[in-house]
């Protein structure tokens, strides 16, 4: 990671809103995540339980946002629940220097406290979308489709 401190996650407050909304993706990748202000009203309208939006910082700089989501009704029936990350958004003049992955340790750390044993993602298809991070992290796909996006499973172990 060539990070000039150690990134941590901060939880969206009045005093960082400003931060958390102007971060924003490369222009070709923005097909592949919503934006930071679409993630805030998602999670306005869910449990606190179910959204955690989090601004990920470095030193005072904020260089990203995640939104993971815990035990979601997956099928919208009451048979399936799962947890994993919901949006990465990582600045464009931040990407490549480890903070996607620190995001996806930070999310699986997460849920591996609250017991879970899987961390879910979804991807869009396409050149420059995060099929090739997400897999090189240890995701495997599922064979499901969740609309067009690919549906991805890593283990918690």
């Amino acid at each position: 990671m060539t990070t000039t401190s150690t990134p941590r996650l901060e939880e969206i407050t009045p005093r960082n809103f400003e931060a958390a909304t102007g971060i924003k993706v490369r222009p070709d990748q923005e097909f592949a995540v919503a934006p930071v202000m679409k993630s805030l009203a998602e999670a306005y309208v869910h449990p606190a339980d179910v959204a955690w939006p989090r601004l990920i910082v470095d030193g005072e700089r904020p260089v990203g946002f995640l939104m993971a989501f815990f035990e979601i009704d997956w099928k919208e029936d009451g048979t399936l629940f799962r947890s994993g990350l919901w949006r990465l958004n990582i600045a464009a003049g931040e990407q490549g220097r480890g903070y996607g992955r620190f995001a996806v340790e930070s999310v699986a750390a997460e849920i591996r406290h609250r017991g879970g044993k899987e961390m879910y993602v979804t991807w869009h298809p396409g050149p420059t979308g995060p099929r090739d991070f997400y897999l090189g992290l240890g995701f495997r796909k599922t064979g499901e489709t969740s609309g067009d996006q690919t549906v991805g499973v890593l283990e918690l172990v």
